[in-house]
């Protein structure tokens, strides 16, 4: 009982100290790179929902499939993506509630019991690829079975998840720190890999696709981009973790809030597209298809040596345990927003785990798995952007911080290509 009421005594001093430094930077007495700190740390742990193992997946098979041609659905998601966050933190700062917390006040008992159900699937399936991401990636850096990586990933997640505990400053500095070794392994394999700068350039910046199939892969790669949890995950990491007193006051909070987003944004992307670069380098100019990441590591041994394999298993790791543990985060939002019922963290994290052990145990391919549930994904981003370009749009519900004319036109014209884009993954998926 002593360590508990010690652990909340630092719990409530680092916020305390938090809040105190965001006072001198919203006063004007702390500015430049101290005045920035203070506001950094939302958007990156949001962002780890960017580069979870889905994104590996998605990303090898465009970059050894089609090799550079597919690195524009990159740029562009995280342009789309970049938007999408800012709205969302934008709705926390400005309301002091986050997203289902809005839709609970706004729609009917059925319709947010309805959204809070698909949202539950949506964390189920988030769920699923990053714990058998994490699980992968002690297989193949140890090589021990899977059933044994997973229970070892299992402890890792409990770990980070303990982090919360010890407050909002803890837990963003781990995650931090897990997303740099994700960018240094990655880095890594680049310089390795030695990409042409011409195709890769052209691939960039000229957008195209290569028959019906490179269509379906972006489609993936759009659905492991933009991700629903991260949307409703954002805006209640923003809507109490510092306070505007006013609507000037607020308008700062966001000014840095965007900041936070824009660095983030571009280190999700940066890793992103090092994944497409390094299997368009290596995979397809060998002609070699890979589709699943074991098969991905294995070949990075043959043709780059155990190290670069290493740094992919490495990544694999991080990513798979960082995104895991924020998947809990918003199943937790998520039912306290929609029902206002709430279950212990460590039971959801338990239960949760359920399906992908059970993935593990049947033998199914893993990459397979990870492939199917951006397909869930898929289906419930409709239901988190909707509703968030409505909110971000009323001037009443937003105040000084409602959405510029241009930005309410960008944000409906994503969400059409979104959801279209989508649904064409989901009529193939299951009609094709």
């Amino acid at each position: 009982m002593e360590l508990l009421k010690d652990e909340q005594s630092r719990h409530h001093e680092r916020n305390a100290r938090l809040q105190t430094n965001a006072s001198l930077t919203l006063s004007g007495k702390a500015k430049g790179l101290k005045g920035l700190l203070p506001f950094l740390g939302p958007a990156f742990i949001a962002a780890v929902a960017y580069i979870d193992p889905g994104n590996y997946a998605t990303n090898i098979a465009a970059g050894s499939e089609y090799g550079y041609t597919l690195l524009w659905v990159i740029l562009a998601s995280n342009l789309m993506a970049g938007l999408i966050q800012t709205m969302s933190a934008k709705l926390g700062i400005a309301t002091g509630k986050n997203l289902p917390e809005m839709c609970r006040d706004r729609y009917s008992k059925k319709t947010s019991m309805f959204l809070w159900i698909q949202a539950e699937l949506v964390v189920m399936a988030t769920d699923l690829a990053e714990f058998i991401g994490a699980a992968l990636g002690l297989y193949l850096l140890f090589n021990i079975p899977m059933i044994a990586a997973a229970l070892l990933a299992a402890i890792g997640s409990f770990a980070i998840l303990e982090l919360q505990r010890r407050g909002v400053r803890s837990l963003e500095a781990i995650i931090t720190g897990m997303i740099f070794v994700v960018v240094l392994a990655f880095g890594i394999q680049v310089f390795f890999a030695k990409p042409e700068a011409g195709p890769l350039l052209a691939g960039l910046l000229i957008p195209k696709f290569q028959g019906g199939n490179s269509v379906l892969l972006s489609a993936g790669m759009l659905g492991a981009t933009v991700m629903p949890h991260a949307i409703y995950l954002h805006s209640a990491l923003t809507q109490k973790r510092i306070v505007g007193r006013s609507d000037a006051e607020r308008k700062k909070i966001f000014k840095f809030e965007t900041i936070d987003v824009i660095i983030a944004m571009v280190i999700a992307g940066a890793i992103n597209a090092s994944m497409l670069i390094v299997a368009a380098a290596l995979f397809h100019k060998s002609g070699l298809n890979v589709q699943d990441i074991d098969v991905a590591y294995h070949q990075f041994d043959r043709l780059l040596g155990s190290n670069a394999a290493i740094c992919f298993g490495v990544g694999l790791l991080m990513a798979g345990l960082s995104s895991s543990s924020i998947g809990t985060m918003s199943g937790d939002i998520i039912m306290q927003g929609y029902i206002r019922r709430r279950i212990p963290l460590y039971l959801r994290r338990f239960i949760t785990m359920v399906p992908p052990l059970a993935i593990i145990l049947l033998g199914i391919n893993a990459t397979k798995a990870l492939v199917m549930s951006q397909v869930v994904l898929s289906f419930g981003i409709a239901f988190a952007l909707i509703p968030l370009i409505m909110f971000t749009s009323n001037k009443e519900i937003m105040g000084g911080l409602v959405n510029k004319k241009i930005n309410t036109i960008l944000a409906w014209v994503i969400a059409i290509v979104i959801i279209a884009l989508n649904l064409f993954l989901l009529v193939d998926t299951f009609f094709g």
